[in-house]
């Protein structure tokens, strides 16, 4: 990605100087391990954020937050990388809305380590980056994007503006009703059905990433040769049924919450290729 001349979002809040400490003390290793693997086998952070936020209730909390010197971090280049992606969120979906007689709110993305409080619970880095409809913020450790790269051979800066570019497509559910209209299915459907619910959800943030590429692109030239197959080598890593093939040595399809590997590829290239919101309506596809 060329992004030296983009600005960096103010939208940023960076938690990384200090706050919550680990729950039951874990390593960061084994935190960043347990992110990793819990992102990409797609366990629903509520679900998740109320485990760790019970846990939190019986662990001790301490540190405060210390602004981190920009001269001395050692992930000053990365946190300039997430701000710059972030403004080209901005500026693309507020167009976006603008274009559709809405109006976009710009959600906040909040960098931290190991743990958070988020007005969905406690945030743990062991979730993976996650969206907190509750506040409208944009949760992530960077030691993910790490671990992405390295565990699972899913690197590259444009991978990692899929990442957040696929948060914000969750932002953008927030905002159009889809989020609201899905919870309140949750209630009424047995978890192997809301888990089909769960996927249409999640691809069509894939297709929202794919959306905000086409379109960012479009208005300034900033992608590389390659940098969409960037994106598609991280989709395809993180399909469900490519997880569960490597981490089980099965796939059960009922319990898949993201996609497959083809369909999460699927989707963001329909987004990319469309710049198409109405192209992302996965819940009027017969077929994903």
């Amino acid at each position: 990605m060329q992004l030296d001349d983009e600005r960096e979002s103010d939208s940023v809040e960076d938690r990384r100087g200090g706050g919550l400490v680990g729950v039951g003390g874990l390593g960061i290793g084994v935190t960043v391990i347990a992110l990793v693997v819990s992102y990409f086998l797609g366990i629903d952070p509520s679900t998740l954020l109320g485990v760790a936020q019970n846990v939190q209730r019986t662990s001790p909390v301490g540190g405060q937050q210390h602004p981190i010197d920009p001269r001395s971090d050692p992930e000053a280049a990365l946190v300039s990388e997430v701000k710059k992606v972030l403004a080209l969120t901005e500026d693309t979906w507020g167009a976006l809305f603008k274009q559709a007689g809405g109006q976009y709110r710009r959600p906040h993305l909040v960098l931290f380590r190991n743990s958070t409080p988020t007005a969905c619970g406690t945030g743990q880095a062991a979730m993976g980056p996650f969206y907190c409809p509750a506040d409208q913020k944009v949760y992530l450790d960077l030691g993910f994007f790490n671990e992405m790269a390295r565990r699972f051979h899913a690197g590259g800066d444009f991978a990692r503006a899929y990442v957040i570019a696929h948060e914000i497509g969750h932002h953008v559910q927030s905002l159009t009703g889809v989020t609201e209209k899905t919870d309140a299915m949750r209630a009424r459907m047995s978890k192997t059905e809301f888990n089909r619910v769960s996927v249409r959800v999640e691809l069509q943030a894939d297709c929202f990433a794919g959306v905000w590429a086409h379109h960012a692109n479009r208005a300034k030239p900033f992608l590389d040769p390659g940098d969409v197959e960037e994106a598609l080598t991280a989709a395809n890593a993180i399909g469900d049924d490519t997880l569960q093939r490597q981490s089980r040595g099965t796939v059960v399809p009922d319990s898949f919450t993201h996609g497959t590997s083809a369909q999460r590829m699927r989707w963001f290239k329909a987004g990319f290729d469309t710049g198409s919101v109405k192209a992302c309506n996965t819940f009027a596809a017969k077929a994903l």
